[in-house]
């Protein structure tokens, strides 16, 4: 099966289609965005044509079919020569049932709230601001306190991604030794689950705030691993779960500035024993940015940060730094196979 037919910097693409393919980004995202918003990938179990997908989606067939045409030049779908789209292996990844799916996550960042943010970038540029508080009046945080539908996207999306990086987290770093395991901000239990069963002695506790905790339970039930984990509400501001033999935080420090992020590992701190561990799941900004796919998914990222929340991307001098300043000490850095790293730290 063939891939999209145009690559950037391949061999005999010029700098000037090189940059066109770049501006494009955008109404490729727009597209894929409507392909996610509307399930196409879920109702593509078996090839079907866009009269068919039209009726099913309540949509314009024939200009439904022109998106989906358009996909198919990126090698998100395939269009046999009776007319019926398809997934390619690319595609399938929007499938809500897909390990890892990235169907919430692209309904999330490609449209409504986080697209109009990222359409004020120029504010955050100019004023060192973030453009999310200055659309929407007040911080992501609070927003989604007041939008549950924008908190459940939200919520599902930070699911999908963490199921794409648990086995690595789990390859990477041994648990074997730890009794408790402490999920701050766990989210529905998403890595906790998977730690827990590769690690069958381990107990753990998924923490994070009440209404992200409440559908953790059903979650956890299903995953086989209920019996052995606890689950607790509460803000990582004002404290986490004492006494734990480690503590891990996934994707949690790059959405704070460094003051906050210093006071989110400084209650870690006063919550672990001078034997518990800290573990940080973080991507880590290069010391040198070159033109590659680690340098473009971490940038990126970190632009996201601070157009929606005001974190950044940091290299491991900087999380090295922000431990220092929390009472802990880096012990050692754990790179893993899809562009994460485990980052440890025990008390100083």
């Amino acid at each position: 099966m063939s891939g999209p037919a145009f690559s950037s910097g391949a061999p005999g693409v010029s700098p000037r289609a090189t940059m066109h393919h770049l501006i494009r980004g955008l109404w490729i995202s727009r597209a894929l965005w409507v392909a996610a918003t509307l399930g196409i990938a879920d109702l593509l179990e078996e090839p079907k044509d866009a009269a068919e997908l039209s009726h099913v989606t309540g949509t314009h067939g024939p200009s439904l079919r022109r998106v989906l045409q358009a996909l198919c030049s990126v090698g998100v779908l395939t269009q046999d020569d009776a007319g019926r789209f398809a997934l390619t292996p690319v595609g399938a990844t929007l499938r809500s049932d897909a390990p890892g799916s990235v169907r919430a996550w692209a309904s999330m960042v490609l449209g409504g709230e986080t697209y109009q943010a990222w359409g004020a970038l120029m504010h955050s540029v100019r004023t060192g601001g973030i453009a999310f508080d200055h659309l929407f009046g007040q911080d992501v945080w609070q927003y989604r306190t007041g939008h549950p539908e924008y908190a459940r996207l939200f919520d599902d999306a930070m699911t999908g991604l963490t199921a794409g990086i648990a086995p690595a987290v789990a390859e990477a770093y041994d648990f074997g030794a730890i009794g408790t395991l402490v999920d701050v901000g766990g989210g529905h239990g998403e890595l906790l689950a998977v730690l827990l069963q590769v690690s069958p002695r381990m107990r753990g506790v998924v923490f994070d705030l009440p209404h992200v905790v409440a559908g953790t339970g059903p979650f956890l039930a299903r995953a086989g691993v209920l019996d052995r984990c606890d689950v607790v509400g509460g803000s990582f501001f004002d404290g986490v779960p004492a006494g734990a033999d480690a503590y891990i935080l996934k994707s949690i420090i790059h959405d704070w500035d460094d003051e906050s992020a210093t006071a989110i590992l400084r209650s870690c701190r006063r919550a672990m024993s001078p034997r518990s561990i800290l573990l940080l799941v973080e991507r880590l900004l290069p010391t040198m940015i070159e033109s590659s796919g680690v340098s473009e998914t971490v940038t990126f990222s970190d632009l996201n940060m601070m157009v929606m929340n005001g974190g950044r991307e940091r290299t491991e001098v900087a999380y090295r730094a922000l431990l220092d300043a929390a009472g802990l000490r880096h012990a050692r850095t754990v790179p893993m196979s899809v562009g994460f790293s485990v980052v440890e730290a025990v008390p100083a």
